[in-house]
């Protein structure tokens, strides 16, 4: 029986600040689904070109990942996470040139810089929050964490559906609601850097090493086809880990890139009505990321993951053929099952890596880049019929299967 605590006393106030860190980027990166059909009403771009909104996102998640866990392993967490606020105040504050300016172009730089600060953030907290008490209850701290990031996601919805759509209507061509809401959330984060300037961080060590060490004897077939000192382009588990991760952000990118539109042109609903079922479908992830830990319990994470997998493809299949409100309900179902994969193919993908486990942290979370890749493709798909643009990601899911339940296994290759 695990009777080690959550976490010590002497760290309250800097997990408390980490984890708001989840909340803060779940909300500008879903708002970000927001600003596509936005940008749309008031730019008069077409979907495909909103499309590259995901492109700026996800592109410096995959320019990122790999410096910021260079940074974080040679000036500590703490700045690690000063940096990753700077680059989100920065990128908030540009919303303000872009909307004076009508530039779709300037926002996808601010949308950039924001996302920057968001990818740096992702690679220094999951490892931060994991240090903060003892090395047996980090998974427990990551989950707690990871729960607020869900919290972000349904709020961010919410708060573009209400703020952009809400003003929007008042003047289809003003983007004055979008500069004063990212203004907004450029002074919370810029307080926030400076309190989290002011706070002393205990020292802290990285529980990986001695978790990952104690693992290696837990399954003697297991052990025997994976050597952890071999390098990670040869951990075969760890390269296909960073393939499916890219899939299954490519199919959440494109899911929740043209969720308002599908609202909108299938279901006929008001474009701020859409928006808060997209923060509906946010609330169902969260759901799934409970249900999926405690069904772990009784089912090895990567069986839950093909399972999971599965139904996405079913749903896929549903949402294409334009069956009314049965379709709609399948989207909104749609993260139900794409709660799970994120994290769990995060974990399968760190096993038996010992002291690389940071490095290839870094490398899963460049491989976000997928969500750039697979919305521009969709927004191709839907200018014809939006339904259809929804078969695309059953490709993604492909992938992730054959990862599920074959190459999920630890082993080098030779």
């Amino acid at each position: 029986m695990n009777t080690a605590k959550f976490t010590e006393k002497k760290y309250y106030v800097v997990l408390a600040f980490v984890i708001s860190l989840f909340f803060f980027w779940a909300i500008a990166l879903t708002m970000g689904d927001v600003l596509n059909k936005h940008f749309q009403n008031v730019l008069k771009i077409s979907k495909s070109k909103s499309g590259l909104v995901q492109l700026s996102i996800f592109g410096a998640y995959a320019l990122m990942g790999i410096p910021a866990g260079y940074f974080m392993k040679k000036f500590g967490y703490k700045k690690g996470v000063i940096l990753g606020l700077s680059l989100f105040v920065l990128g908030s504050f540009l919303f303000i040139p872009a909307a004076n300016q009508m530039s779709f172009n300037f926002f996808r730089i601010a949308l950039f810089v924001l996302a920057m600060g968001m990818a740096t953030l992702e690679t220094v907290a999951h490892p931060f929050v994991a240090a903060l008490g003892n090395e047996k209850t980090s998974d427990q701290r990551v989950n707690f964490a990871q729960s607020f990031n869900g919290l972000g996601a349904i709020i961010g919805p919410l708060l573009g559906g209400f703020f952009i759509f809400g003003k929007s209507g008042l003047n289809d061509n003003s983007l004055d609601s979008v500069k004063d809401l990212y203004t907004w959330i450029g002074v919370v984060i810029l307080v926030i850097t400076i309190i989290f300037s002011f706070i002393k961080v205990p020292s802290l060590k990285d529980p990986h090493a001695e978790d990952i060490q104690v693992s290696e004897g837990e399954n003697g077939e297991e052990a025997s086809v994976s050597d952890p000192h071999a390098p990670l382009y040869k951990q075969r588990h760890f390269i296909f880990a960073v393939i499916a991760q890219f899939f299954n952000i490519a199919a959440q990118g494109g899911t929740w890139a043209y969720f308002i539109n599908y609202g909108v042109e299938k279901m006929h609903l008001p474009e701020t009505q859409a928006s808060y079922y997209f923060s509906l479908s946010m609330a169902m992830m969260m759901i799934g990321r409970f249900v999926g830990t405690f069904l772990m319990r009784f089912i090895a994470p990567n069986k839950l993951l093909a399972i999971f997998t599965m139904c996405n493809i079913i749903l896929c299949l549903v949402i294409s053929q334009s069956f009314g409100w049965a379709s709609f309900i399948s989207l909104i179902l749609l993260n139900l099952f794409l709660s799970v994969m994120y994290p769990t193919i995060f974990s399968l993908g760190l096993k038996r890596l010992g002291s690389k486990v940071p490095q290839a942290s870094s490398s899963l979370v460049m491989a976000m880049f997928g969500g750039a890749v697979f919305p521009p493709l969709m927004g191709k798909i839907a200018e014809t019929d939006i339904a259809h643009a929804y078969l695309l990601p059953i490709l993604c899911y492909v992938v992730i299967l054959l990862f599920a339940l074959k190459f999920y296994k630890p082993k080098t290759l030779k």
